[in-house]
C-alpha cells in the first residue's frame, strides 16, 4: 500500500484512477464558481441544440441565472435531489438570437438516470475548485476533487493524505458546509466522500442547516459483508462510473419523513441490485413452475432499513418497466399504514404510491393501466381475499378481474417474510396469481432448525438473494448490541429442590433419604440434572426447569419480583426517564395484573398497556367473564385522563396508533422529549409491538414469557435502534424460566449471527470497570512519560495527544455502557460474584480526574496544548465528549491548598515547607483550563512580589476569575477606546449566543457598528496600513475587525495588532520563564509594553542541530511558552543563555544597568525573539524597560540612549566577529560553548547593521 506523505500525491493518483474509470481524462483545475457554471452552460447547450429547445443559440448569462435562482429556491439537498432527477429545467428564454423561443418557457433535459454511460452523459473531475468565502471573515477555501455529472456538482470528495484520520476529512466538509460554502450552483452536490488512504466514508449531503451525523456515515463494502478500506477499491467500486451515475440516480433517496437526503448503505445497494436483476432476467412468459415464481429472499437484520430496501427495490422495478404492477405486501393491516407513510416519503414528487383502502380499490388498481398505479402498498390480509369467489350455483362472479390481473407482470416484495406469511393466505394468493413473481424480506428467516408448517424461508422465496445479519449490523454500528439479564425470582437452590423431592415423590429431605429408590432419584435431580434442558442427537434431554409447572410463574410472588426488579432498575435503566419500556407477559390477564401492580406501586410512573381486544383466550382463568373488559376499560380510561384523549373500545385502533406513535416520538408527537409529561415510559404487551415497531427511545425490554429462536432477535431488536452516547446498547432482563431462555438465546444468536456473535452481547459490569482500570493506567503512563504531573497539559508531541484522544474516547465508551449498568461516580467499589466466587472491582480514578481529563480532551479540540494548530490534526476528535459539563469539577482542594499557602507565607514558616505547598498548589491547576491556568500563574507571581491586595473571604478561585474577568474587560476597553464605539453594544452582543448566521438578528450590529466614531476608526487603521483608506474601505474594515473581535475575544487579534490598541499596560514586565536561577524574557511580550523600547535585534546561526528532543525539553517546564518560541532542545536554551551571559560584560561602560526583579529598576533586558531552522537560528533582542514611564520614549530620548549604548553594541559586535573567528578551533576542543557560525547584530535605533 503506498504511503502518501502529501495531499497533492494522493489528490493526483486518485484522479488518475477516476480517470481509468469512466471519468473524462481532461482535468478542470482550480476552477471558481463562475467557470463552472460556464461549463455547466456549454453541456447544456451541447445537450440541448434541437430546433424545440434552445434552436442551436447558446445559453445567456441571465438563463443559468434563471436556473440558479431555482436551486436557490429548493435550497436543500433533499428537494434538489428531485431537481437533479427530474430530468428536467424550465427557463424563459432572454437571448433575442432566438427568435423562435424569444420570451417563451422552454424545457431543458439535465440529467437522466437511465442513460448510465450513454446517450449525452458526461463526467467530469474538478481538481481544486474555488469556493467564494462565505463571509467577510472567511478566507476563499479550496476543495480537493469535485465531481460533475453533465456539468452538475453532485459529488464532493475531500481526501487527507496518510496517517491523518478519516475522521479529520469529514470535519473538513462540515466546516466548509456551516460557512456556507456549499451554496449556489454548490448547493447541488448530493454525497460527500471523506477519504484517506487506508479509509473512506461516504454520505449524503445533511445540508447548511442539518447535522453531520456520524451513524450516518458508512463505509463502503463488498457483496459479502467486507468494508473495502483501501481507497483505489473505493474509487474504483464506489465512484466509477456506472455507480457513481446510479448512486445519484437510483441510491440516494429523498425522505420527507425527517426532511432529510440519504444514501444507501452497501447491502442496501446490493440487495435492491439483486433483485432489480433478478425481474430484468426474469422471461415472463415461461414463468409455469414454482421454482420460476420464486424470486428469492433478502435477509437483512432488523433495524437495518429494510424499508428503504424494499421501496428502492421496487422502485427499481417500477421506474425500469420490467413489471406492471410492483406489489409491497405487510403481514400485519396497521404495518400497512405505517409503510405506506414510509413509501410515499421515499418517493419522488413525480412518483405515486398507491393506497389499498378495501379489497375493491386493490383489485381496481391491479386491473389499472395508469402508470401512475404501478406501485401499490397493501396487506397480505386484503390480497388474499382476491380469489376466484363463486355463487351459491357454482358460477365464478369475478373472472373477468382475474383474468385481467393474471395477464399482468406481477411482482410481490413481502415485509417480514418469517411471520404469518407462510399461513394459508399467501398459498391462496400463489394460487390466484400462478404466473407472478414472489420476493420476501426478513430479519429472521425460519431456518430448518425452526421450521414453519416443515417449510422454510427460502422453501417459500427461493434462494438467498443477500445477507446482511444481526452480527454485521452490530459489528457495522448500524444497530446496537445486546446486554441480556437472566434474572431469578426463585432461587435455583429452592426450584432444584422442590424438583427432587417430586420426583423422588418424597414429602421432606428426611422422607426422601428414607428408601435408596428415592436417595438416589433425589440426588439424581439435586447434583447431576442441568437447570436447562438440552438436545443431543436429535433427542431433547430434560432440565430441571422443565419439571416447573407454568403456575408457578403466575404466582403474586413472581409477579411482586418482577415488578420490584423492574422498579428498582427503573431511574438507571430509563436514565431518568429519558427512555422508555416494553414489558412483554405471556396472557392478557397477566398484562391486566402487572398494569396494576405498577400503577400501584409507583402511580407516578406513565404506564399503559396494550393486546388484542378480540382474543377471546386470554388466559383469565377462573377470573369471571368481564376480567379482561374490566381490565381494558380502566386501562383506556387511565389513558385518556391522563393525555386527555377520548379512545372507548370502538377505537381501540385508533388508541393503539397513538400510543405507538407516542412511544416512537413519532407525529405528531415528534418534539414530547422536551415535554415529559406527554411521554409513555412503559408499555405492558402481550405480543404486540415485538415484531415491526421501530423507535430509538425505546432501550429496555422486560420480558416475562418464553420465546424462541427468531421471536428472540426480533424482540430484542426492538431496543437496538442507535441513538447516541446514552445509548450503548439495548438492556434485556428475563425472567420466566430463566435457564431455559437463557439456552434460547444462545441458539438463536447461534441461528442468525452465523455463530459469530462478536460484538453482539455488551461487556457487563464488571468488565467494563476493569477496561477503564487498564485505559486510564494507559493515559497516566502517557502523560508521565511526557513529563507531565496531574494531567495539568496536554502532552507537546501530536503522537502523544493522538494516543490521548483513542485512548479516553474508548474509555468514554466503557463508561457510557457502566452507567447504564448501575455505575455512579459516588461509589467507586463494586462487589461480584457469589458465595465462594465473591470480588470486588475498584475504579481506579474518581470523578475530579476524569473530569480533568475532559478539560484536556476539550483542549484538544480547541487546538489548545500540542498538536498542529488550524491545520490537519492526526487524532479524532468525539464532539460529544467535548459536550461534557466540567463545571463540577471540585475547587475545594485548590482553594484550600491557597489557604495553607498564605498561612505559611504569613507566619514565615522555613522556605522548604512553603516550595512544599506551593507545588501542592500547583498540582490542582490540573483542573483549570490552560487559559485558567495562565491567570492563575499570574496572580501567584504578583502575590509572591507583594503586587496583591487580598480581600478576606475570597478564595483562589475568586481570583483567577477576577484576574480574567480584568484582562477580558482590558480588552473590551482597548476597542471601545480605539473604535469609540459604545462598550454596553459590545458587551451586550458579545454575551449572546451569536453566531454568523444570527449576528444582526434585529439589527443589532448594524446598531453597534453605527455607535462607531469614524475618524478615531480610520486613524488607527490607516496607522496599522502604513497609507490612506479611503471611507468606504473603513467601514468594511470595522466590520471585519468588530466581527473577528467579538467572534475569537480578542486575544489573538490584539495580540496580533500594534501597541497602541492595548490599553496602558502596567508597569511591571511580563511574567518570564524561570529555569532554576535564570530567567528568560519573550520578546514578542515585551513588544506589547508601552514603557519598552526595543534598541537592538540580533540573529546567529549556531551549529547545534535543530532536532526535537521534547522528553528532555519536558524536564526543563514550560514546554509549550518554549515550542512556540522555536525551542525544541535543551541545547537552544542553553545557547541563549550562554550568549547572554558573554554579552552582558561589553555594556558594563554604559550608563544604563540590566534589569533585576529585585530592584525594579530601569535597565536593559534580553530577550528571545525565535528559534528557528537552519542549524539552529537564534533571534534575541535588546531592550531598555522603564518602570516609570507609561508611554513610549520620545524622539530625543531616543537619540540619547543611543548615543550611550555605542560603545555597549560596538563591543557587542567584536565579541561576535571573535566567536565566529574562533569557531573552528572551538569546535575542535572539548570546551563546551556556543559556536556561532553567522550573525547579524542591528541597532534598532538608528536602523544600522
Amino acid at each position: 500500500m503506498t504511503t502518501f506523505k502529501k495531499e497533492a500525491d494522493f489528490e493526483k493518483a486518485f484522479i488518475e484512477v477516476l480517470t481509468n474509470k469512466g471519468w473524462e481524462s481532461e482535468v478542470l483545475k482550480n476552477k471558481t464558481e463562475a467557470d463552472l457554471l460556464q461549463n455547466w452552460a456549454n453541456i447544456l447547450f451541447e445537450n440541448n441544440r434541437q430546433r424545440d429547445r434552445l434552436n442551436d443559440v447558446s445559453l445567456t448569462n441571465g438563463e443559468m441565472q434563471q436556473i440558479i435562482e431555482q436551486i436557490k429556491e429548493l435550497k436543500t439537498p433533499l428537494k434538489l435531489n428531485g431537481f437533479i432527477n427530474g430530468k428536467t429545467v424550465s427557463i424563459k428564454r432572454d437571448n433575442p438570437a432566438d427568435t423562435a423561443h424569444f420570451g417563451k418557457e422552454i424545457s431543458l433535459k439535465i440529467y437522466d438516470r437511465q442513460e448510465i454511460a450513454a446517450g449525452q452523459s458526461r463526467y467530469q473531475i474538478v481538481q481544486q475548485p474555488k469556493f467564494e468565502r462565505g463571509s467577510p471573515l472567511r478566507n476563499d477555501r479550496r476543495g480537493d476533487v469535485m465531481l460533475l455529472i453533465n456539468g452538475m456538482p453532485v459529488i464532493h470528495v475531500e481526501l487527507k493524505r496518510s496517517g491523518i484520520p478519516v475522521s479529520q476529512a469529514v470535519n473538513q466538509i462540515e466546516k466548509y458546509s456551516k460557512e456556507g460554502i456549499f451554496s449556489g450552483l454548490f448547493s447541488l452536490v448530493q454525497v460527500f466522500v471523506a477519504m484517506q488512504p487506508e479509509e473512506s466514508k461516504y454520505f449524503a449531503n445533511p445540508g447548511m442547516d442539518g447535522q453531520f451525523n456520524p451513524d450516518y456515515q458508512f463505509n463502503w463494502a463488498d457483496f459479502n459483508n467486507e468494508t473495502l478500506n483501501k481507497w483505489k477499491d473505493v474509487a474504483a467500486r464506489l465512484l466509477s462510473i456506472p455507480m457513481a451515475h446510479q448512486l445519484i440516480g437510483f441510491y440516494t433517496v429523498a425522505d420527507d419523513t425527517d426532511g432529510v437526503l440519504k444514501v444507501m448503505r452497501s447491502y442496501q445497494y446490493e440487495a435492491a441490485n439483486a433483485i432489480s436483476d433478478k425481474v430484468s432476467k426474469t422471461n415472463w412468459k415461461q414463468i409455469g413452475s414454482n421454482a420460476d415464481r420464486l424470486g428469492g429472499y433478502v435477509w437483512h437484520t432488523t433495524g437495518s432499513g429494510k424499508t428503504m430496501t424494499s421501496f428502492k427495490s421496487a422502485q427499481l422495478i417500477a421506474q425500469s418497466k420490467d413489471a406492471d404492477k410492483v406489489i409491497f405486501l405487510m403481514d400485519r393491516i396497521e404495518l400497512g399504514t405505517q409503510s405506506l407513510t414510509e413509501y410515499r416519503n421515499f418517493a419522488g414528487d413525480g412518483e405515486d404510491v398507491q393506497a389499498t383502502e378495501n379489497t375493491d380499490v386493490l383489485v381496481t388498481k391491479l386491473k389499472s393501466t395508469d402508470p401512475a398505479e404501478t406501485l401499490i402498498v397493501s396487506s397480505i390480509q386484503k390480497m388474499s381475499n382476491i380469489f376466484e369467489a363463486v355463487d351459491d350455483s357454482g358460477t365464478a362472479t369475478n373472472s373477468a378481474d382475474i383474468a385481467k390481473i393474471r395477464a399482468k407482470r406481477l411482482v410481490f416484495i413481502i415485509d417480514e417474510a418469517h411471520r404469518s406469511t407462510f399461513g394459508d393466505m399467501l398459498i391462496t394468493i400463489k394460487n390466484t396469481f400462478p404466473s407472478a413473481l414472489f420476493f420476501g424480506f426478513t430479519g429472521t428467516p425460519i431456518h430448518d432448525e425452526n421450521k414453519k408448517k416443515d417449510n422454510t424461508t427460502s422453501d417459500v422465496f427461493g434462494n438467498e438473494l443477500h445477507r446482511y445479519s444481526i452480527a454485521d449490523g452490530i459489528r457495522d454500528g448500524n444497530v446496537l448490541g445486546f446486554d441480556p439479564y437472566r434474572v431469578l425470582t426463585y432461587k435455583d437452590s429452592d426450584i432444584r429442590q422442590a424438583v427432587a423431592l417430586e420426583q423422588a415423590k418424597a414429602e421432606s429431605i428426611a422422607d426422601a433419604m428414607s428408601t435408596p429408590a428415592k436417595k438416589k432419584k433425589f440426588n439424581y435431580f439435586m447434583h447431576e440434572v442441568e437447570m436447562a434442558g438440552r438436545k443431543e442427537a436429535d433427542k431433547y434431554i430434560k432440565g430441571i426447569e422443565d419439571y416447573v409447572p407454568k403456575e408457578q410463574y403466575i404466582t403474586d410472588a413472581h409477579q411482586e419480583k418482577v415488578v420490584e426488579d423492574i422498579l428498582d432498575k427503573w431511574e438507571v435503566l430509563s436514565q431518568a426517564n429519558k427512555f422508555h419500556a416494553i414489558l412483554a407477559t405471556n396472557s392478557i390477564a397477566e398484562a391486566i395484573d402487572y398494569y396494576r401492580r405498577i400503577k400501584k406501586e409507583k402511580p407516578e410512573l406513565k404506564i399503559s398497556a396494550l393486546f388484542d381486544p378480540n382474543i377471546d383466550n386470554d388466559g383469565s382463568g377462573g377470573r369471571g367473564p368481564t376480567f379482561k373488559g374490566d381490565g381494558l376499560e380502566e386501562i383506556m380510561g387511565d389513558y385518556n385522563a391522563r393525555y386527555g384523549q377520548d379512545f372507548d373500545f370502538a377505537k381501540h385502533g385508533k388508541f393503539k396508533k397513538d400510543l405507538a406513535a407516542r412511544l416512537a416520538h413519532k407525529k405528531p408527537y415528534e418534539r414530547i422529549h422536551n415535554e415529559p409529561e406527554k411521554q409513555l415510559d412503559l408499555l405492558i404487551v402481550v405480543d404486540q409491538m415485538l415484531t415491526g415497531f421501530d423507535s430509538k427511545w425505546l432501550n429496555t425490554l422486560y420480558l416475562d414469557k418464553v420465546i424462541k429462536y427468531q421471536n428472540i432477535i426480533q424482540a430484542f431488536s426492538r431496543t437496538n435502534r442507535l441513538f447516541g452516547p446514552d445509548k450503548p446498547h439495548g438492556t434485556i432482563r428475563y425472567y420466566r424460566y430463566p435457564h431455559t431462555m437463557e439456552r434460547h438465546v444462545a441458539d438463536a444468536v447461534k441461528l442468525y449471527s452465523g455463530d459469530k456473535p462478536i460484538g453482539l452481547f455488551a461487556d457487563r459490569l464488571e468488565k467494563n470497570l476493569e477496561e477503564m482500570n487498564e485505559l486510564f493506567e494507559e493515559i497516566t503512563e502517557l502523560f508521565v512519560n511526557v513529563g507531565i504531573q496531574n494531567f495539568e497539559q496536554l502532552p507537546e508531541d501530536e503522537s502523544s495527544c493522538a494516543m490521548f484522544a483513542a485512548l479516553f474516547k474508548d474509555f468514554n465508551q466503557y463508561l457510557e455502557a457502566a452507567k447504564v449498568q448501575g455505575f455512579n461516580w459516588n461509589e467507586l467499589i463494586y462487589p461480584f460474584g457469589e458465595d465462594d466466587d465473591k470480588r470486588e472491582v475498584e475504579l481506579a480514578i474518581n470523578e475530579q480526574a476524569y473530569l480533568v481529563l475532559v478539560l484536556r480532551y476539550k483542549e484538544l479540540a480547541s487546538g489548545g496544548g500540542g498538536g498542529a494548530g488550524e491545520g490537519d490534526v492526526p487524532f479524532d476528535i468525539s464532539g460529544h465528549l467535548t459536550e461534557i459539563d466540567t463545571g463540577k469539577i471540585d475547587s475545594d482542594y485548590m482553594n484550600s491548598r491557597f489557604e495553607k499557602y498564605l498561612k505559611e507565607l504569613h507566619k514565615g514558616l522555613n522556605e522548604a515547607q512553603s516550595d512544599q505547598t506551593l507545588s501542592e498548589l500547583h498540582k490542582s491547576f490540573s483542573s483549570l483550563t490552560q487559559v485558567e491556568q495562565k491567570y492563575a500563574k499570574l496572580f501567584l507571581h504578583d502575590l509572591q512580589r507583594g503586587d496583591v491586595q487580598l480581600t478576606e473571604g475570597k478564595s483562589f478561585r475568586d481570583y483567577i476569575n477576577d484576574y480574567q474577568d480584568n484582562a477580558e474587560n482590558a480588552r473590551i476597553n482597548s476597542v471601545v477606546e480605539t473604535l469609540g464605539l459604545d462598550k454596553e453594544l459590545l458587551t451586550e452582543l458579545i454575551n449572546s449566543d451569536i453566531n454568523e448566521k444570527n449576528i444582526n438578528r434585529f439589527g443589532r450590529f448594524d446598531t453597534l457598528k453605527a455607535s462607531v466614531d469614524k475618524a478615531k476608526a480610520k486613524a488607527y487603521f490607516e496607522k496599522i496600513e502604513g497609507g490612506k483608506i479611503l471611507p468606504f474601505k473603513v467601514s468594511m474594515r470595522i466590520d471585519k475587525f468588530l466581527q473577528q473581535f467579538i467572534f475569537e475575544q480578542a486575544e489573538d487579534l490584539l495580540s496580533d495588532e500594534p501597541a497602541d490598541l492595548i490599553e496602558d499596560s502596567p508597569a511591571t514586565l511580563p511574567v518570564p520563564l524561570v529555569f532554576g536561577d535564570r530567567v528568560l524574557y519573550q520578546t514578542n511580550q515585551l513588544e506589547l509594553r508601552k514603557n519598552i523600547t526595543k534598541l537592538a535585534s540580533l540573529t546567529i546561526k549556531t551549529d547545534i542541530p535543530y532536532i526535537e528532543d521534547i522528553i528532555k525539553l519536558s524536564v526543563l517546564g514550560s514546554v509549550q511558552e518554549l515550542k512556540a518560541l522555536g525551542v525544541v532542545t535543551p541545547s537552544q536554551l542553553e545557547a541563549y543563555f550562554e550568549l547572554c551571559s558573554e554579552l552582558i560584560p561589553c555594556f558594563n561602560e554604559v550608563d544604563i544597568p540590566f534589569y533585576t526583579s529585585e530592584s525594579e529598576n530601569t535597565g536593559l533586558v534580553w530577550s528571545l525573539s525565535s528559534v528557528s531552522e537552519g542549524s539552529s537560528i537564534i533571534q534575541v533582542a535588546l531592550s531598555l524597560y522603564e518602570p516609570a514611564i507609561a508611554v513610549a520614549t520620545d524622539v530625543a530620548t531616543i537619540a540619547g540612549i543611543g548615543a550611550l549604548l555605542k560603545s555597549g553594541f560596538k563591543k557587542t559586535k567584536e565579541k561576535l566577529n571573535k566567536k565566529v573567528t574562533d569557531s573552528e578551533t572551538l569546535a575542535e576542543s572539548s570546551e563546551k560553548t556556543v559556536i556561532i557560525t553567522e550573525f547579524n547584530f542591528r541597532d534598532e535605533l538608528n536602523n544600522n547593521k
